[in-house]
């Protein structure tokens, strides 16, 4: 088991926390972690992009000039996709661009994100993170002191926390029942109350 510092907002080391091999300690599978990303990422895409074939553009019921003697090539309708005004070859049409990842795939791919983090020593454990008021000021002095700039913060449900870091844009919050493998990687620094890394044990374990 991998032993990780425990940090108080004012960024002083204040113990020590010992974190499960089943989750914190797993082995990396590049693999899933990039499934999980695609996933992610596909399941945000609106799919709402949409054009007309010829069978839907109005109009072009009329012959537009007789079929012989003309001297141009023979035309069935205004609204075949060679005119100006035509339907469109293979338009697209609304789409939903998500596909399933396995629950078994998720754990496992969301396990390698939180232990790539631990292996790069980029996870750092808070006794306790907890605002009496909502201050982006005071937000941003709790990030300064733990010297991150770019860094994901997972604590459990508080609503100052999460308030007061919107602001804040190199900063996302998140609980332990939203944490994803896109914002753990994405972001350079995973910051973690130690409430919510034993709910996460007790989760994915």
């Amino acid at each position: 088991m991998a032993n990780v510092s425990v940090y108080n907002i004012e960024g002083n080391q204040v113990g020590e926390i010992e974190l499960s091999d089943a989750v914190f300690g797993v082995e990396i599978n590049e693999h899933l972690l990039h499934m999980a990303v695609v996933n992610h990422l596909a399941a945000k895409r609106q799919g709402t992009q949409s054009a007309k074939t010829r069978s839907e553009v109005s109009g072009g019921g009329k012959k537009p000039y007789r079929q012989k003697g003309t001297g141009h090539a023979r035309q069935g309708s205004t609204r075949a996709p060679q005119w100006t005004g035509g339907g469109v070859v293979f338009a697209p049409k609304p789409r939903d661009y998500s596909f399933k990842l396995n629950k078994k795939e998720r754990r496992a791919a969301l396990k390698s994100a939180l232990t790539s983090k631990v292996v790069e020593n980029k996870i750092i454990v808070l006794d306790a993170f907890n605002m009496d008021e909502i201050k982006t000021k005071k937000f941003q002095a709790v990030m300064d002191a733990l010297k991150v700039s770019k860094a994901l913060v997972v604590v459990d449900d508080n609503a100052n926390v999460v308030l007061s870091a919107r602001n804040i844009p190199t900063v996302k919050t998140a609980s332990t029942s939203t944490i994803n493998v896109y914002d753990i990687l994405k972001y350079d620094t995973l910051v973690v109350t130690q409430d919510a890394v034993a709910t996460i044990t007790e989760v994915y374990a």
